[in-house]
C-alpha cells in the first residue's frame, strides 16, 4: 500500500537525504556551555536574514512564542493580537499561565490594522492593566496562509512608536510571506524588536525554532530558555539541520504556494466545497464543507489515504509542503470528490 498523502500540516515533513547528512557531519558542543559550533552557526545565520542583532535557537514555537512573551511582558501587562492567534489558541495558555500576560483581541481573520489597535492600548493605572505588546502573526495560521500587508505593519509600527510600545512577529511561517510577496525576508521582520520562525514547517527541518532581536533581548530570552528546559547538550545535530533548510529550502516555497493554488481550485469545483481563493496565498488551504459533516470526511479520506484536518463539521485544512507533489494534491482533490460522493454531498 502506498504511502498516504498527508495534508495535514507541513510540520509533518521528514528531512532530506541531503538535510540528513549535513545533520550526520555536524560539529557538536555542549550548548549550555556555550560551545556548540553548528547552533553558533544557526544562530548568527538566521540573524543576519531577518536583519537582527543576535539568534537563540529553541526546541519550539510554542517556547519561542513564550519567552518573547516572558522577555517583553510582566506579570498582568496586556498583550494586543489577532484573534485566533497561535500563541492564544495552541500554546495551551502558556502565555497566561507562566508569563502573566493577558490579551486584547482584535476580532477579524488574525490580522488587524492600527486603527483597530489604537482604541485598545492602555496605559496601566490603580484598576487598569497596561498594554506592554503589539504581536503580530504573520502568516496567520488560522487565517489560513494570510499574509499581514508590509503597509499594515507599517502603521502599526508607527502606532507602537508613538506609543512607546515594542512589538514582536510571531513569524512562524514568515519565510512563505516573503516568498509569496518576492521580498526579502529581513523587509518583513524589520519593524519588529523581536521575531521568531519555525524550521520544522515549511522549511522542512525536522525540529526547533529561532528567536531573533537585540543582543540585549537574546541574553534574556537565553535565561528563560535555562529556566524553561530548553538548555540543551549536543544539540548541534538537529541545529544543523535548520541550518540547510535556511540555505536550500527558502526558495521552493513557491512550488508549495503552486500545489496550495492548484488545490484549492480543484476543490472549489468539487459540489458542496467552498473556497474561497483570494485567501490561499501561500501553503494552507481552508474550506467549507456544506454538502457533509466535515469530520466524516476527513475519517472517510483517511480510510482511502488522503490525511487532512477538520476544524469544525463545517470546516477543514489542508497544508501543501515538500513532502507531497503536484500529482498529489491533484490525487487528493479527487479523493475528496469520491468521499463527497460518497456521503451524498457531491453530485
Amino acid at each position: 500500500m502506498s504511502a498516504p498523502i498527508d495534508l495535514r500540516s507541513d510540520t509533518v515533513t521528514r528531512p532530506t537525504p541531503a538535510m540528513r547528512e549535513a545533520m550526520a557531519r555536524a560539529p557538536v558542543g555542549d550548548d549550555v556551555y556555550d560551545e556548540d559550533p553548528s547552533i553558533r552557526e544557526l544562530e548568527e545565520l538566521a540573524a543576519g536574514m531577518t536583519g537582527k542583532q543576535a539568534g537563540l535557537f529553541v526546541p519550539s514555537g510554542c517556547m519561542a512564542n513564550l519567552i518573547a512573551q516572558l522577555v517583553h511582558v510582566r506579570r498582568g501587562d496586556e498583550v494586543i493580537c489577532g484573534e485566533d492567534s497561535h500563541c492564544i489558541r495552541w500554546e495551551t495558555g502558556a502565555g497566561a499561565a507562566f508569563a502573566g500576560a493577558q490579551y486584547a483581541v482584535i476580532p477579524g481573520n488574525g490580522h488587524y490594522t492600527a486603527a483597530e489597535a489604537e482604541p485598545k492600548i492602555k496605559r496601566a493605572d490603580f484598576h487598569t492593566p497596561g498594554t506592554a505588546l503589539l504581536w503580530v502573526e504573520n502568516t496567520h495560521n488560522m487565517g489560513g496562509g494570510r499574509i499581514q500587508p508590509p503597509e499594515e505593519i507599517d502603521a502599526l509600527r508607527a502606532l507602537a512608536d508613538r506609543h512607546g510600545l515594542p512589538m514582536h512577529l510571531d513569524g512562524a511561517r514568515v519565510f512563505n510571506a516573503a516568498v509569496a510577496l518576492g521580498v526579502p525576508v529581513e523587509t518583513l521582520c524589520r519593524p519588529f524588536e523581536s521575531m521568531s520562525f519555525c524550521l520544522s514547517k515549511g522549511l522542512g527541518a525536522p525540529v526547533g525554532s529561532v528567536l531573533t532581536g537585540t543582543h540585549e533581548f537574546r541574553r534574556a530570552a537565553h535565561r528563560f530558555r535555562k529556566m524553561l528546559g530548553g538548555g540543551m547538550r549536543q544539540a548541534g545535530i538537529i541545529a544543523a539541520a535548520g541550518t540547510f533548510a535556511l540555505r536550500h529550502h527558502v526558495d521552493r516555497l513557491a512550488e508549495d504556494h503552486a500545489n496550495a493554488r492548484a488545490l484549492a481550485e480543484r476543490l472549489a469545483a468539487i459540489d458542496g466545497i467552498e473556497v474561497d481563493l483570494d485567501a490561499v496565498q501561500t501553503n494552507i488551504v481552508m474550506a467549507r464543507i456544506t454538502g457533509a459533516d466535515a469530520r466524516e470526511l476527513v475519517a472517510r479520506c483517511r480510510e482511502l489515504g488522503v490525511l487532512f484536518s477538520s476544524l469544525s463539521a463545517g470546516a477543514v485544512r489542508l497544508v501543501t509542503h515538500l513532502d507531497v507533489t503536484a500529482n498529489d494534491c491533484l490525487r487528493a482533490a479527487d479523493v475528496i470528490a469520491e468521499a463527497m460522493r460518497a456521503t451524498g454531498g457531491a453530485r
